[in-house]
This record gives C-alpha cells, sequence and structure tokens, in this order.
C-alpha cells in the first residue's frame, strides 16, 4: 500500500510476487517489507522474468481435438500475427469492441488481411484485450454462435498460460477452420467445447514451430569518454548491445543507448559502476519483446534452457511438453 506503482500477486505454487520497475526498486519495496511492515525477515529467491510464448511459423497441419464426450471436434491452425500488430494492440490503435467493419477495413488497409475474416475476430487476449486474436473462417457451420462463447472461454485460458511453460502468449493468430458439432445441445456445453478449445490452441501452437520471447530492456547510459571501453565490456558479457551513441555537446559525457535482456540484467547497475568506477549512470526502462533463439526441442538450445528452468520453478512436470500430448487422431 506504500506504493502505488508496485504489483503484488499469489503464483498457484503458492508464493507471493512482488513485481516492480526495476532492480532497485525492488530492492527498496523489499527493504521497507521488512524493516517497516514486518519487522523479520523475508525468505527472497531471485529475480523472476516473465516471458511470452509465440510461435514463429503457421502450423504445419491443421489441429483437431475431440471434447471429452467424442461428439465435438475443433480444427484450428496458428499463424504469427506480425510484429507491428502486435504493436498497435498494446498501444490500443486495434482494440477489442471496435465496430466490426470499421476494424476489417482498418487491418485491411493496413497489415494486409483478408476483410471477410477481419470481420469475424471473436476475441482478443489473455484479458480480453491482448495481442493475440481467435478468428473465426469457417464456412456455414451449423451451431456455430451457439459454441462462441465456449471458444472464446477456452482461447483466454490458453493466452493466460501458454503450453510450455504457463506462461501468457504474444502474436499468435489462431483460425478456428471447421467444427462438427453433436445435434443435441445438451451435448455441446461449455464444460465439453472449453477444454477443448485450449487444448486445440496449444496444439496449434506447438505445431507452429513455438518459440519464447523475453523482455528487453532500453538502457540509456551517460559515461564520460574514458571509460566507455569499460561500459561495452559489461554490455557484450550481459548479451547487451549498443545501437547508438552521441556526445553532449560541450561536455566530455557520451549518451549510450543499448538493449539489454532483462534475463541478464540483475546485477548490472552494480556491475557497471564497479567496472567504470563509478563514472557511468545507466537508466533502464523496459522496450519491447525480443524471440530468443533456438528451438525448443533442440537439446542444447538457451530457449529450451529457459523454459525448463521455469517449469522447474513452478512445479511443472519435467520437459518440454511433446505436440502429442494436445493432438487428437481422427
Amino acid at each position: 500500500k506504500s506504493d502505488p506503482m508496485v504489483l503484488c500477486y499469489t503464483e498457484e505454487s503458492g508464493e507471493h510476487i512482488i513485481a516492480a520497475s526495476g532492480e532497485l526498486h525492488l530492492e527498496i519495496c523489499l527493504q521497507d517489507l521488512q524493516q517497516d511492515f514486518m519487522g523479520t525477515e523475508v525468505k527472497v529467491s531471485d529475480p523472476v522474468v516473465s516471458f511470452r510464448e509465440t510461435c514463429t511459423s503457421k502450423s504445419n497441419q491443421t489441429c483437431l481435438a475431440k471434447s471429452a464426450n467424442k461428439h465435438n471436434r475443433l480444427f484450428v491452425e496458428a499463424e504469427p500475427l506480425g510484429e507491428e500488430l502486435c504493436k498497435a494492440i498494446d498501444d490500443g490503435d486495434v482494440k477489442a469492441g471496435t465496430e466490426s467493419k470499421a476494424m476489417g477495413r482498418h487491418l485491411a488497409d493496413n497489415f494486409g488481411w483478408d476483410v471477410s475474416e477481419a470481420r469475424k475476430i471473436w476475441a482478443f487476449g489473455p484479458d480480453g484485450t491482448g495481442p493475440n486474436l481467435m478468428v473465426d473462417t469457417t464456412k456455414g457451420v451449423n451451431y456455430l454462435l451457439e459454441i462462441k462463447e465456449s471458444v472464446v472461454g477456452g482461447f483466454a485460458w490458453a493466452t493466460q498460460s501458454g503450453p510450455m511453460c504457463e506462461e501468457q502468449m504474444r502474436g499468435n493468430r489462431f483460425n478456428l477452420m471447421d467444427v462438427v458439432l453433436h445435434a443435441d445441445a445438451i451435448h455441446r456445453g461449455m464444460g465439453q467445447i472449453m477444454p477443448t478449445a485450449r487444448r486445440v490452441c496449444f496444439a496449434s501452437i506447438l505445431a507452429g514451430e513455438p518459440g519464447i520471447l523475453e523482455p528487453v530492456y532500453l538502457c540509456n547510459i551517460a559515461v564520460p569518454q574514458d571509460a566507455m571501453g569499460n561500459v561495452y565490456g559489461v554490455l557484450t558479457r550481459r548479451r547487451g548491445h549498443v545501437f547508438s551513441e552521441e556526445q553532449r555537446p560541450g561536455t566530455p559525457m557520451m549518451t549510450l543507448l543499448a538493449y539489454l535482456p532483462i534475463m541478464d540484467s540483475f546485477g548490472f547497475t552494480a556491475d557497471l559502476r564497479s567496472n567504470t568506477g563509478g563514472k557511468a549512470f545507466p537508466q533502464c526502462s523496459f522496450d519491447h519483446w525480443e524471440p530468443m533463439s533456438g528451438s525448443p526441442f533442440a537439446e542444447t538450445s538457451k530457449v529450451k534452457e529457459t523454459i525448463l528452468a521455469v517449469r522447474k520453478r513452478k512445479g511443472l512436470s519435467e520437459g518440454v511438453p511433446e505436440l502429442s500430448k494436445y493432438l487428437d487422431k481422427l
């Protein structure tokens, strides 16, 4: 309550998570918590970074999921949305609840969508506002609107915790290709369709070369010229890269702008100061999501390492889930 910027919530594994905007901010919050509010020591784990799950290409097959009673089938394909559209959704240029014709026009003109598909966007997810879309591309299916609510529910659930390490999804578009429904309304209720929709979303992501996006900081570093080499050294060790440097006119100070993955940014400030003798002043702010290199199914990739670490932390089963776990046979 002492700080309006901080988010506190409880994970499913029972840990309390305190989310702040940076390392220093977090340190101050924890110090306040321990000294002013509790007066006892708090057991603090290493800082946790949130990731996003995505697919990097179109699904290599149309994925099918059957409902628990085997009477309903959903066929879905996933494809990437594109970075520009994700950004537009984040900035609120494209948002849920826009009139469908206006939305269709906008997407067709600016992002090269098919107009008739763009008008039939069912939902944004997670939370009804995020950068994932459920699009209805079916033709002439009976009773389709009766299950719309359930499919959207399953989609929202899937985008909230994805298949690989239960992180949120980002930048995916799910196309509902075809639906086979039972004629009797009682056999296609929420309880049958919703988990099925979730499974089919998972399967279509895993069939479309899944990947992980990691958050990246934009670092603004003010440093005198004589200490510049050391700054580059520190950044390279942490997978960062400088993309612009300029000198402030009339002063020996240089301003560097660099991208630094948040995963590797813990202890960055202290590291930078100790290497430059306290001459460099970093300022970090969240900038964008960057795809991690490698495939989650390769043996020694950074992505796989990350996924396994997150799964272990959340207490999920070992190993990256296979496609066969979510895909049903005809």
